[in-house]
């Protein structure tokens, strides 16, 4: 079989379309073939951006030699586990079984039914210190494979029945505010007092225990406060973030945040610009004037330049990730165009964007440019995330209204979309619906979490799966709340090897945590007691994983805490002219659990409640001028014109 990669919208499966290694993509052909050759099948994931997936591609994967011994054996797979996320969390949870040290490159050993067998992760050319080299490996799989088939497709079964019998979560409860207190008082326990953060080496920022700690502090705890304080100093300050070009890196090889791993990733810099973002006295440009040096503004405006600058498209959409090696006088380095000023970085290539546009993802930075780009006066980042949504609302949907996971200047993937994508982009659109005061994009919101909203919570007939982060391990909360309209992995699914999902979150929000919130914010806007209840039971089936584990749980107890506080909300009807007055500034500094709020024009407003918004019925703004309506669970004080007037309340 010849290389099949070249085609493929992934720039990391096409920077292996040259290898000798008769590559296939994630598919069921390769299967097929391995069946009728009766070869196992190495399924090789990694993403672009991965320094040691380009290590093992350059020693091990470029070698005609060795391409020719794992040709003759072995159907070969590469996957991109950004494209196909829940492949990446079913292999990662096989692998498990045989290695502690989990990461990517992940290299698995499957039969031709799709069942693991043996796997590791980054293997090398030579044996290293008691490490086998991948030959080795490689000549080992294939003697058992040939000589001991069935202890082989006996610890295949084993794992997969396993995995198969993961525990439930029986949850039922929502966390109360002790025991959010309790989650900050831990949180606090576990900090990092010299350096910063939590945890030693690696270190990563883990955005979303910033964002629940931002906005616990929001609402009063004082001990959230100092703490989300000290990380986001001491991780701004560090080697973590460019200060060249603004964004910052994937996590630190160091405890004091030195020596980072080079890659920029779309999800950390998006969820970090809400947490710094939100840290800052909001304002327009003119008004914060001196502001912006040194403090928390100029982090701010970094992360969004990045953003905008180097991960956003012409299509408008923003890519994965920013690699972390460059060539650099002539010879590929990891991390030496990164140490370069702005002039010496403007004389060599810059490291190469991954262009893949991925729609959970994209949600993040539309969420976080829109309310940034509101709360801040940055128009500019506001029509960014307007043209990235109208770019995944034209481009990432099949003709009856699906969402599809990734795109490219090459075409669409036909992976399907997960949890996440809906979840995360749903939640993007309220986001950038209230920052623009337009309902439309509410109106897409709203049918993208009722597209997989599933009545009463009861299960479907078939699983799904929402990979959240750096992590293995398959949960399966019950009741299921939520599920994508596309059940899953196609491929997965005929094999019978795909994983229930997992509501945790390392890097970023699940796809539980996800679409709750999004519902949340529905209900938020609509007095819907449908959302209200989904996102409440989505939060309740985690609740004993969380508060047992809360930093893997950022996103999901930053939403618990919104449903612990009393709802409330605010609304202002501005006239054109006064959309950046007082009221409106005020507004857009309403922050703290349970609370949202909106600035629209009197003709907006009405479109909001001719889109069944209840929170925006009758709201006009009194004698022509910009009016607050503030509100405790939809029942509403007295419209007031003045700051003072809001603020007594």
């Amino acid at each position: 079989m010849p290389n099949a990669l070249a085609d493929s919208i992934s720039p990391y499966l096409r920077s292996h379309a040259d290898n000798p290694v008769a590559w296939q993509p994630w598919g069921e052909a390769a299967f097929v073939e391995a069946r009728r050759r009766d070869v196992p099948v190495l399924v090789s994931i990694g993403y672009s951006t991965c320094h040691w997936c380009h290590v093992m591609a350059r020693e091990s994967f470029s070698d005609p030699e060795l391409a020719e011994h794992l040709n003759d054996r072995f159907v070969a797979v590469k996957v991109d586990r950004e494209e196909h996320p829940d492949v990446d969390a079913s292999y990662l949870a096989a692998a498990s079984a045989f290695t502690g040290n989990l990461g990517w490159p992940l290299t698995v050993f499957v039969t031709p039914e799709g069942r693991a067998f043996y796997a590791g992760t980054y293997y090398p050319p030579t044996p290293v210190q008691g490490h086998p080299s991948f030959t080795q490996v490689l000549d080992a799989v294939t003697d058992a494979w040939t000589s001991r088939r069935g202890e082989v497709e006996t610890t295949a079964a084993e794992i997969q029945g396993a995995l198969a019998a993961q525990p439930t979560s029986d949850s039922t409860t929502l966390p109360t505010e002790a025991d959010l207190q309790r989650v900050v008082a831990l949180l606090a326990e576990h900090e990092d007092r010299e350096f910063t953060g939590f945890g030693a080496a690696p270190k990563f920022p883990v955005a979303p225990i910033q964002n629940l700690l931002v906005k616990r502090a929001a609402g009063g705890d004082a001990v959230a406060d100092a703490l989300v304080g000290r990380t986001l100093a001491g991780m701004a300050a560090s080697p973590l973030r460019d200060h060249v070009d603004g964004g910052f890196f994937r996590y630190a090889t160091r405890r004091d945040w030195h020596d980072p791993h080079y890659e920029r990733m779309l999800y950390d810099n998006a969820l970090l610009l809400d947490a710094y973002s939100r840290r800052e006295e909001p304002g327009s440009r003119e008004e914060r004037g001196s502001r912006d040096e040194p403090g928390t503004a100029t982090i701010t405006t970094g992360i969004a330049s990045f953003l905008l600058a180097t991960l956003r498209r012409p299509s408008g959409g923003f890519g994965s990730a920013q690699d972390s090696e460059s060539i650099l006088d002539g010879a590929r380095n990891e991390g030496g165009w990164y140490a370069l000023d702005a002039e010496e970085r403007a004389r060599h290539p810059a490291p190469a964007v991954d262009d893949k546009v991925l729609t959970g993802w994209n949600g993040l930075a539309i969420g976080a440019l829109a309310e940034a780009g509101a709360r801040h006066g940055h128009p500019e980042w506001i029509r960014a995330a307007r043209d990235a949504a109208a770019h995944l609302l034209a481009e990432h949907r099949t003709p009856t209204g699906e969402l599809l996971r990734a795109g490219s200047d090459r075409g669409l993937s036909a992976a399907p979309a997960t949890l996440e994508d809906y979840g995360m982009l749903a939640t993007g659109l309220i986001r950038l619906a209230l920052a623009t005061g337009d309902a439309a994009w509410a109106v897409e919101a709203r049918t993208l979490v009722d597209a997989c909203l599933l009545p009463g919570g009861e299960p479907t007939t078939e699983p799904e799966n929402e990979p959240s982060g750096d992590k293995s391990g398959a949960w399966a909360p019950d009741p299921r709340v939520f599920a994508p309209p596309t059940p899953g992995n196609p491929v997965l699914l005929a094999q019978g090897t795909q994983l229930s999902r997992d509501p945790s979150e390392g890097a970023y929000p699940s796809g539980l945590s996800a679409m709750a919130t999004a519902a949340f914010l529905l209900s938020q806007l609509s007095a819907s007691p449908v959302h209200r209840d989904a996102a409440s039971r989505a939060v309740a089936s985690v609740t004993a994983l969380a508060l047992d584990s809360p930093i893997a749980f950022g996103a999901s107890l930053s939403l618990a805490a919104d449903l612990a506080a009393e709802a409330t909300q605010l609304v202002v009807v501005a006239p054109e002219a006064e959309r950046d007055g007082p009221l409106a500034r005020a507004a857009r500094d309403f922050a703290g659990p349970g609370r949202i709020a909106a600035v629209v024009t009197p003709e907006q407003a009405l479109a909001w409640a001719a889109a069944g918004f209840e929170l925006f019925e009758g709201r006009t703004a009194l004698d022509g001028h910009a009016t607050a309506y503030l509100c405790r669970d939809f029942a509403c004080r007295l419209p007031v014109t003045t700051v003072e007037a809001l603020q007594a309340g």
